[in-house]
């Protein structure tokens, strides 16, 4: 019988990745090839692709789909996309759920390949392009400024404990402050790099300028936020979003005897979290729109105030993405009516579900 779908899955990791070929027959009915793991190199993508060419029919549509995984698929999809293949590049979290609705219990990479070429056959999925090259500098950049700040701060900590040792020598403390000093400089240095990678296209620079209007937000969180998302370019609703930055809630109840406290999930990008955590405490001080909603949530939960928190990182972060798909400056006392649906939020939607 023909073939009518043919999908490679790949389940990636640093050194290696597990491909399995699906085929779907005219019937539906669907076939696997045997599992094969690979180098995660030059050598093992031509390997890869001797492989598949053994193995599939050349007069029907092949595509090859992996999760995003880190940084760790990139190599493989660029080297894919420029020889002409056909590329899906899925969200964890999107694939986590198919994973789920397979009830499958066992994990390993081979199973992974395996339930990946099934997802690739049997969802529509979006082609996969590579990101502007300038946002991939961005991520560089972004990221490079997270781990100086780290190393400033573990330095600080570090300089603190020293000056109440008892009889510690000069030569620690002075040396201490040597390294925060130059830590201080390349720090400087990133944060002008980052602002030239904006600044050289007008299009995002002009994005940037309209986000920025937001009460709290700066130009670090901004970059950071689009640098980690490739421009919200794989990202079709606010939810989607959400959940990949692990800001969706987890609820844990069974009966009258479990009531587990709400919680947000965190399974998602730290970068994302990281940046938001102090425009958030800011914006709840001086934007007069998220004040009163940290002020209302905080009310109905005194144990706690980091839920009103964590609320408005939520709620800044379909902010920004709602400003940017719908190419508009934030409006304080903005009326819902005009905005996209999909991207459209309200001043308690990001909190409801916190609460």
């Amino acid at each position: 019988m023909a073939i009518r779908k043919q999908c490679i899955g790949i389940d990636i990791s640093k050194s290696t990745f597990t491909a399995c070929l699906c085929q779907q027959a005219e019937d539906g009915k669907l076939t696997f090839s045997k599992v094969l793991d690979f180098g995660n190199d030059s050598k093992g993508f031509n390997q890869l692709l001797r492989w598949v060419k053994g193995l599939i029919v050349s007069d029907s549509e092949l595509v090859f789909l992996m999760e995003a995984t880190g940084v760790y698929y990139e190599n493989l999809a660029h080297h894919l996309y420029k020889i002409k293949k056909r590329v899906h590049v899925v969200l964890p979290n999107t694939s986590k759920h198919y994973f789920s609705s397979l009830n499958v219990k066992t994990k390993t990479d081979a199973v992974d390949a395996r339930i990946l070429s099934q997802f690739g056959i049997e969802r529509v999925h979006k082609l996969w392009s590579p990101p502007p090259s300038t946002l991939l500098q961005l991520r560089n950049l972004t990221r490079y400024y997270v781990q100086l700040q780290e190393q400033k701060t573990t330095l600080g900590n570090i300089s603190h404990s020293k000056d109440c040792a008892h009889d510690i020598q000069v030569f620690i403390t002075k040396s201490n402050k040597k390294l925060i000093t130059e830590i201080d400089k390349e720090i400087e240095r990133c944060l002008k790099e980052i602002k030239k990678a904006i600044e050289k296209e007008d299009v995002l620079k002009e994005h940037v300028r309209k986000v920025l209007t937001i009460k709290g937000v700066g130009l670090i969180t901004v970059a950071t936020i689009l640098a980690e998302t490739m421009g919200f370019e794989q990202f079709h609703s606010s939810k989607q979003l959400v959940s990949y930055s692990g800001y969706d809630v987890v609820q844990r109840e069974s009966g009258t005897s479990i009531k587990g406290k709400t919680r947000i999930s965190k399974k998602g990008n730290r970068y994302i979290r990281n940046a938001l955590y102090f425009p958030a405490m800011v914006a709840c001080r001086y934007n007069e729109a998220l004040k009163e909603t940290y002020i209302r949530i905080n009310k109905n939960n005194k144990a706690s105030k980091m839920i009103g928190q964590v609320a408005i990182q939520r709620k800044l972060l379909v902010l920004i993405y709602t400003l940017w798909k719908n190419d508009t400056e934030f409006i304080e006392n903005y009326q819902r009516g005009s905005l996209d649906p999909k991207t459209e939020t309200t001043q308690d939607s990001s909190v409801a579900e916190l609460l």
